[in-house]
Parts: structure tokens; sequence; C-alpha cells
């Protein structure tokens, strides 16, 4: 990766796109195109408004799937008035359509992409979202503008095969995201053509990270990564470097809206077979915006909305040139992702192994999958399921929810009747055995034990290991 040649032409394109966006003056005495006065920006709050007004209820994110991102792109497209184009850019392994929806006449051309990877699906839904809040809202004078000043190129779902299986690969095994130099996959060519056919002067590669991921040493979760991704080893900055950068730190503050601390920066390695490296040498800079855990009773439906917002939010930055304005510290500030959080973390219990080990003083650390179960073609259902990672000293670690429990007792539900409120008698912990015990790698269904006195206990909580999020 160290031939000049290589790292000039990515640099100079860049260069040129910038240069020739950017304003020719300060942006608080600029006059967009259009001649109409400065146009007030979206306001984070008024989009995620929008979105919990006006969003169409597409399930958990990982149940859309291809069919549903086909008809809902040609129902928006129908219904639209020319608005967008619809275009099959290649199909899957498997032969499903691969689709691009664009809108915008603007001379600085946009790409996003999501689901590259079949199990990473929150941007997927965020996408419609933003197609069908364009369609909505095209006249008011800030979609108006991004109409006027962008062309913006989306494929709401890159490797429908992946997402049909809930996998990370495709049909042929094949990670796409490491296929750019190969182009071995369909699904692969198929990005790499449309960004060779437009060259945009920006790129937005969308995905999930794992939900053990903290921002930083903060204790919260990285709920959402960033990165200004590099080109070359050196992570050598040109202008459309610093382009990226500055739309992370758009995206950080909108984000931080609403999920304050729980912005990170993204390991910036370069990988030379990646496409988001590579899509950036070949002179179209790129964002990777990763989304990851969240707290709350709806951490899907907050990730999808807080994609939309931000993506709109980083839209109109650029559309308004607000942009070039904004702090680059606050991309280079962002605490780095690091692996360690937990799902749930219980502190300080007296922890029953059910293997007539007497009990030991400790934490117990439980870990989140999230997965797809069901026939590829038939009813599928989105489950979660806890394990339990760690146990004994995890002082270091933190969680999405921690229970400070001292003076308790963790064990494994080693019958089913046990419920919370219920008490029983336990004269000796020794007898309690599982078949299911508490042990890293197990299933983590387990009870919360207040003691008594005596031999009684009273069980304070059931945590039960594995839950159905939804059906399709």
């Amino acid at each position: 990766m160290s031939c000049p040649s290589r790292h000039t032409r990515p640099g100079l394109i860049a260069a040129a796109l910038f240069l020739a966006f950017a304003p020719a003056q300060p942006v608080s005495s600029q006059v967009p195109a259009g001649g109409a006065g400065l146009v007030p920006p979206l306001l984070p709050e008024a989009l995620s408004q929008a979105w919990l007004d006006e969003r169409r209820d597409y399930g958990p994110p990982a149940l859309v799937d291809h069919a549903l991102v086909l008809s809902e792109s040609k129902r928006i497209s129908a219904d639209s008035e020319g608005l967008f184009t619809l275009e099959e850019i290649g199909r899957s392994v498997e032969g499903r359509p691969i689709l691009r929806v664009a809108f915008g006449r603007g001379p600085f051309h946009v790409l996003l992409w999501s689901q590259m990877h079949g199990d990473e699906p929150t941007a997927t839904p965020a996408l419609l979202h933003m197609a069908e809040y364009i369609r909505r809202h095209r006249d008011e004078p800030a979609i108006a503008r991004i109409l006027d000043e962008l062309t913006v190129h989306m494929v709401p779902m890159l490797n429908p095969d992946g997402a049909r299986r809930f996998q990370r690969r495709n049909a042929q095994g094949i990670d796409v995201n490491r296929d750019a130099l190969l182009l071995q996959t369909p699904e692969g060519r198929a990005l790499k053509a449309l960004r060779d056919r437009f060259r945009p002067g920006l790129g937005f590669n969308l995905h999930n990270q794992n939900w053990r991921m903290a921002a930083g040493k903060t204790g919260k979760p990285a709920s959402f990564a960033l990165l200004s991704v590099a080109f070359d080893e050196a992570r050598t900055m040109t202008p459309g470097r610093v382009l990226t950068k500055k739309t992370c730190a758009v995206m950080r503050d909108v984000l931080e809206t609403f999920a304050p601390g729980q912005v990170a920066r993204y390991d910036d390695e370069f990988e030379v077979r990646a496409f988001g490296d590579n899509i950036t040498l070949w002179g179209t800079p790129v964002v990777l915006l990763e989304s990851g855990a969240f707290g709350g009773t709806t951490p899907d439906e907050d990730l999808v909305r807080l994609n939309f917002v931000a993506l709109m939010a980083a839209l109109d930055a650029v559309a308004s040139r607000r942009v070039h304005d904004a702090d680059l510290g606050r991309y280079e500030s962002l605490p780095v992702n690091q692996s360690g959080l937990f799902a749930l973390l219980v502190r300080g219990a007296a922890i029953v192994t059910g293997t007539g080990i007497a009990p030991f003083i400790g934490d117990v650390g439980i870990g989140v999958v999230r997965a797809v179960r069901g026939e590829i073609d038939g009813e599928r259902e989105f489950v979660r399921v806890l394990r339990v990672d760690d146990l004994g000293d995890l002082r270091v670690f933190h969680a999405l929810e921690t229970v400070e429990v001292a003076g308790m007792y963790v064990a494994p539900a080693w019958d089913r009747a046990l419920k919370p409120g219920v008490t029983i008698d336990v004269p000796d912990w020794t007898t309690v055995k599982s078949k299911t015990p508490l042990a890293v790698g197990m299933p983590a269904n387990l009870v919360l034990l207040r003691h008594l006195g005596d031999d009684r206990y009273l069980v304070e909580r059931v945590i039960e290991a594995e839950e159905v999020l939804g059906k399709r």
C-alpha cells in the first residue's frame, strides 16, 4: 500500500470534490443555491419526533426481509411522482435483486449502503424511513435544499441472501466486506460498479457491532461507533478525510443529544481487503457507522430511529455546507471502542454453581446473543439469548444493567416452579444440582435469592436465558 500513485489518486480526487463543494465564504453569510436565503437546519429533536409520529412499523430489523425491502422501495417510488429512481444494480448469489434507491438532482453525489453483512440490519429500515421522510416532506425548505444540492444513492440491503439466513456472509460463504480486491461476490461487484459509475463525493458504510463494545473506559455502551475510514496504513490525511471527520463530528453531536457518552470511535486499523478502505482509496471518502448496544425496553426501535436522525442530519449538513464548520476536535476526542461490556452484571453475590460446590462470593457477567430462528422460507422468530460470559472478580467491567446484590445468592434455576415471590427451603447448598449449572458458556437461566433467615430464601428475580423478541 506504499505505492505513491495509489495514494495520489484518492487524495487528488477527494481534494477536488472537497474544494468544489466547500463554501466560498463563511456559512453564516452564504446564500445557498436558489437564492432563497438561509434555510434553518434540520433539528435532531424534530427529526426524532417525526420518526415517532410517521414511522411505518417494520418490526424488529432482524426480520426485515428482502421481500419487504422490495415492496417498500417500490411503494415509495410509485408514490413519489418521479422523485425517486429505483434500479436493480445486480443480483445476489441466489438471484435476489439488489436495489439502488436514489433521489435528488444535485451535483454532489452521496452513497449509502446497508446490510453488507446479513446479520447487521439496523440501518436497513432506517434507510427506508429516510426515503419515506424525503417523499413526505419534499416541499419543506431543508428537504428541498437536499434535493437541489445532493444526489443520494441508497442500497438498503446489499447482501439479501445473508440477511435471509441472518448470517454475516453471503450464500457463497464469503464476507462481502473482505472482497473488495478479488470481487468474487456478485454483491461486491454490484457495489463497486455503482461507486465507479457515479463517483460519489461521500459514502456511508452502515453496520452493527458487537453488543460487548463500550465507549472507551466510560462504562457506557458504544451504542454508535463512527470512523473516518483510512485508505492506507499511514492513515494519510486528505481533504476527503477531513470531510468525513467533520461529518462524523456532526453525527456525534446529533447522536449525543439522545445518547450522551454513548458514541465511540471505531478502530481505524487499515484493512487492505475491506470495501470502506478501498472505496476511500478509489476516490469516495467513507464514513463508517456501527450501531451497538442500547439499553431500555425498545433498543432496536431506538437504534433505527437514531440512525435515521443522524443520517438525515448529516445529509442536511452536507447540503447546507455547514459540515465545513464542524469541529474536528469533536471527532478526534471520541473515546475508542473497547470490548468488555456485559448485558447484565450481577455484583457481590454468593454464587451457587449447581454442581455440588459450596457457594463463593463473586460477580456474574452475562452476555447477550441475538439470533433469528426458523426456516429460511417459513416463519422466523427473533430471539435474545443470555449466556454466562464470566464469573469471579469482575470489578473492572461494566454492563447495560448492573445489579448490586451483596448478601444475596445467585443460582441456576434448578426448578421451573421458582418464580418471583416464592419462598423456598435450602438446608445445604451443596445438594442443589442443575442440568444447566451456573458456569461460563452456559445459558443464563438464573434466580436471585434473598436470605430470610435459617434455611429460608425468597426468590427476588428470575433471569430467563431466552426471550422471543418478534416473529414474522
